[in-house]
C-alpha cells in the first residue's frame, strides 16, 4: 500500500498500520498530542480524543488512552508530512479545511483506484488493527503484549487510572516490529528519514503485511 499510495494516505495507512489506531482515533490525532522520539529512546503518541462522524468525543474506554510508542519508520513519515503541511505546532494532524480529515472520503477519492490497479483488496480501516495484532504475533510478541499495544479492553482488569506513559513491554515490542521491517529486504518505501519516492516491496508476507 504504501508503494503505491500518495500523500496524504500514504502516512495515514502508515499510523493506522504502524499503531493499530481506530479510525476515529486516527481522526482526532493532534500534533499537540505526539512527542517524536530521539537516538535513545521510541516517542509517544498520546490517545487523547476521537473523532466519529464530525463529532469529537472520547476514545473508546480508559484503556484506550493508554499513549502508544511510535517507530521510527513512522516518524519519518510523519516529519515529512509535518513539513508538508507547513510545520503546524497544533491542530488535527490530518486536516481538511481546517476540520479533522474524513477518512472515507479520503479512500475514495486518493485509495480506492491505486489499490484497484495494484491488486491490493481493501480490508477497510480496521483491517490494520488485526493487521498490526498478527505482523506482532508473527515475530514473536505474546498476546498479552500485543493487547497492551492495541490497547484492547479487558474484562477481568478494570483500569481506574489512565496509564502515563508506555509499558516497557509495549515499547521493546515496537522496537522488535521496528528492527523487523529494518531486516527485510526492500523496506525502502518506509523513508529511513529519507524523502524518496517510494519503492514496491518484494516476497510473500513482507508484500502483504499491510493488508
Amino acid at each position: 500500500m504504501l508503494s503505491v499510495l500518495p500523500e496524504p494516505s500514504q502516512t495515514v495507512v502508515a499510523l493506522a498500520a504502524f499503531t493499530g489506531l481506530r479510525a476515529g482515533e486516527v481522526r482526532g490525532l493532534t500534533w499537540e498530542a505526539y512527542t517524536p522520539g530521539d537516538e535513545n529512546s521510541l516517542g509517544v503518541i498520546r490517545v487523547l480524543r476521537s473523532v466519529w462522524r464530525g463529532r469529537i468525543g472520547e476514545p473508546k474506554n480508559s484503556r484506550s488512552k493508554a499513549p502508544v510508542p511510535p517507530i521510527p519508520q513512522l516518524e519519518a513519515l510523519l516529519d515529512r508530512h509535518r513539513k508538508a503541511s507547513g510545520n503546524p505546532a497544533s491542530g488535527s494532524i490530518f486536516a481538511n479545511g481546517g476540520k479533522a480529515l474524513d477518512l472515507d472520503s479520503l479512500y475514495r477519492r486518493q485509495m480506492q483506484e491505486p489499490l484497484k490497479a495494484a491488486g491490493i483488496e481493501w480490508e477497510g480501516w480496521h483491517g490494520f488493527r488485526r493487521g498490526l495484532a498478527t505482523n506482532l504475533q508473527r515475530i514473536g510478541v505474546r498476546e498479552s503484549i500485543a493487547a497492551m499495544v492495541l490497547r484492547h479492553s479487558n474484562d477481568r482488569v478494570t483500569r481506574k487510572h489512565y496509564i502515563k506513559r508506555p509499558t516497557l513491554e509495549a515499547i521493546a515490542a515496537m522496537r522488535r516490529l521496528s528492527e523487523t521491517l529494518l531486516a527485510l529486504d526492500k523496506p525502502k518505501m518506509l523513508p529511513n528519514c529519507s524523502t524518496e519516492p517510494p519503492r514496491e516491496i518484494e516476497g510473500t508476507v513482507e508484500a502483504r503485511w499491510l493488508q
